[in-house]
């Protein structure tokens, strides 16, 4: 699929004109692939690259065009539930047009950044930071969620919701490699500014959002370190209870065998005393008694 927009009065807007200054392929098939390499001449293997989750993010500076792949995060779905991933993007800019492409539809073209747009620079540029504070949107949710579960867990020590931190753990690594790439983006694109034709303005938006870039891993960086910190205490917290499960059922144990020998002791088939008082039940009850609150005492006094 093809979105195409335009350029107008500082603003990017959709229009249906195919050639229009921005293009906006959306898990591009074969024949819109050929397009991309045959006409625009985009290198095969770095139009695969910026459909690659695995990819790293780099620019690569061709003679009719500038190729950046990126990394942005995935849209959350029902289907991964509490699991973020990471995907590539891929941004070509000529002199009188942009292409991006991606795998999934993602609204680049909105907020705040986008009040106002000067060139084709500075919408490559702000495409970049749009999915940094996508990034950062993501990030509060796996925060969110993180409290939610952990609200639960204080509750309940359900394997589940231990599963549930582990996947959003995991989630964080993955978004800090994300952005850990775009950082070593970021900063090479900023050595090669005359290179990329990038104005004074542009050159700025760029510091810009670097800085806004390494905010995003500081606080991935952070969620991620109180995420396995309190999955470690969770797991030293279940392996306390456990200990005093055991130490409550030993105590159980020994309590219901100690009575339980006194009585054996008096069933024996052979001669006992006091089996000729009348009273004999009445007092073995009574040694069964005094053998439990003795064991009970001396395991108080040993403070086991």
């Amino acid at each position: 699929m093809i979105k195409y927009f335009n350029i107008t009065e500082g603003k990017i807007l959709q229009t249906e004109n195919p050639s229009a200054s921005i293009q906006h392929y959306i898990n591009p098939d074969e024949n819109e692939k050929r397009l991309l390499v045959e006409t625009y001449k985009i290198d095969e293997h770095t139009l695969s690259s910026s459909l690659d989750a695995d990819e790293l993010s780099r620019f690569e500076i061709e003679p009719q065009h500038t190729a950046v792949i990126f990394k942005t995060p995935k849209n959350y779905t029902a289907h991964h539930p509490l699991l973020f991933k990471v995907d590539s993007a891929g941004l070509f800019l000529f002199k009188d047009r942009l292409i991006l492409v991606t795998n999934e539809e993602i609204q680049f073209f909105n907020g705040k950044p986008f009040l106002k747009v000067n060139s084709l620079n500075d919408a490559t540029l702000k495409v970049i930071f749009r999915s940094i504070y996508h990034f950062m949107e993501h990030l509060k949710v796996i925060n969110m969620l993180s409290d939610e579960i952990e609200a639960k867990i204080s509750k309940s020590m359900e394997n589940k919701y231990l599963l549930n931190q582990f996947k959003l753990g995991k989630s964080l690594v993955y978004f800090q490699n994300g952005i850990n790439s775009n950082t070593v983006l970021l900063e090479k694109m900023k050595l090669n500014a005359q290179k990329l034709n990038f104005n004074v303005e542009e050159t700025e938006l760029l510091d810009d959002i670097i800085i806004e870039n390494n905010q995003c891993y500081r606080q991935a960086e952070i969620y991620s370190n109180i995420l396995a910190s309190l999955m470690d205490a969770k797991a030293s917290l279940i392996g306390n209870n456990l200990n005093v499960l055991m130490k409550t059922l030993n105590i159980i144990t020994i309590a219901i065998m100690v009575p339980t020998f006194v009585v054996s002791a008096f069933s024996m088939n052979v001669k006992i005393p006091l089996e000729d008082r009348p009273d004999a039940f009445l007092i073995v009850m009574g040694l069964a008694l005094i053998s439990v609150v003795g064991f009970l005492l001396f395991w108080k006094l040993k403070k086991w």
